[in-house]
């Protein structure tokens, strides 16, 4: 957004200007920083004042190079917390600066949009990088040629629902043992090891919108033990509701006869491995050059 008016306050010579952050996190909570002394309203987000945030100057360039700041502030529970950082809630968040006329405060204009990076805290307080939209652009692309699928269980390449019946449950922490072991006295209904490489979600409690993966599923009668390769970062608690969702080893076999999804499967099974590669014709072996395959022979 520009305006004219903000412009035109800035050639004046006398100005009432200040800066002020939009930060949208993938939870949905939206949060606004002015480093003003009163509580600004800008883009329909209030801005608060009573933050201790400000930041360093602005790095912008042409071209694809990508545009970087910082942001710093103090730790506070009404503000930036200690515990949200640590449990990732703002990694990757969405972040958009605007430069304000805190007397008009829609005369603004954004300086700046992009996502959170780094955040480093220190001595009550947190420094957190500011990437801009070219950072995108450093990220890998392309596809890998595996023999097992490269998708993720219900992503939009799997195309599996995994919110149907028979496919994930939610249920009430009973039991946890240190932080990642969690225990039901009954959790019958489905096999053994059924949730085995899938996907645990915290719906609610400290570590509300946390995930984890689950490393073991083992039934015993009706009592259930699951365990994560590793604990979430806020703790679980019991009372807490958690949803845990099948898991798929990415094995052919499996995503037919387990989710029946094979037309999406995403995975190369027949491709060579490093052993066929370093091979070489011998004498004894029969070469036709037919199909490795299907009942050909090795050529």
């Amino acid at each position: 957004m520009t305006s004219d008016a903000l412009y035109a306050h800035l050639a004046s010579g006398t100005t009432t200007t200040c800066r002020a952050w939009v930060v949208s996190r993938r939870d949905g909570t939206v949060l606004g920083f002015t480093d003003h002394d009163r509580d600004l309203s800008v883009a329909g987000v209030t801005c608060r004042a009573n933050t201790g945030m400000t930041a360093r100057a602005l790095q912008q360039t042409t071209g694809l190079s990508v545009d970087n700041s910082e942001a710093v502030g103090a730790l506070s529970d009404a503000a930036v917390s200690e515990g949200d950082i640590l449990a990732g809630r703002y990694d990757g968040a969405e972040v958009r600066a605007f430069l304000v006329n805190w007397a008009n405060p829609e005369d603004r204009v954004e300086q700046f949009r992009g996502s959170l990076g780094e955040i480093q805290r220190a001595g009550g307080g947190f420094r957190a990088e500011l990437r801009g939209l070219s950072e995108a652009l450093n990220q890998a692309q392309g596809q890998a040629y595996v023999s097992r699928c490269s998708a993720v269980l219900g992503d939009g390449r799997c195309r599996f629902d995994t919110l149907q019946p028979g496919y994930f449950a939610d249920r009430v922490v009973e039991a946890v043992l240190e932080g990642r072991v969690l225990s039901f006295a009954s959790f019958a209904g489905y096999d053994d090891r059924w949730f085995e490489a899938g996907r645990l979600e915290v719906l609610d409690g400290a570590a509300r919108g946390l995930v984890g993966v689950v490393k073991s599923d083992r039934l015993t009668g009706t009592a259930r033990r699951v365990e994560l390769w590793q604990s979430t970062i806020a703790p679980l608690a019991e009372g807490d509701t958690v949803r845990i969702i099948a898991g798929c080893d990415k094995s052919p076999t499996t995503c037919r006869t387990k989710f029946g999804n094979f037309l999406n499967f995403r995975g190369f099974p027949h491709i060579p491995g490093d052993d066929w590669l370093t091979s070489y014709p011998r004498p004894d072996q029969v070469n036709t050059g037919g199909p490795r395959f299907f009942g050909g022979n090795a050529g």
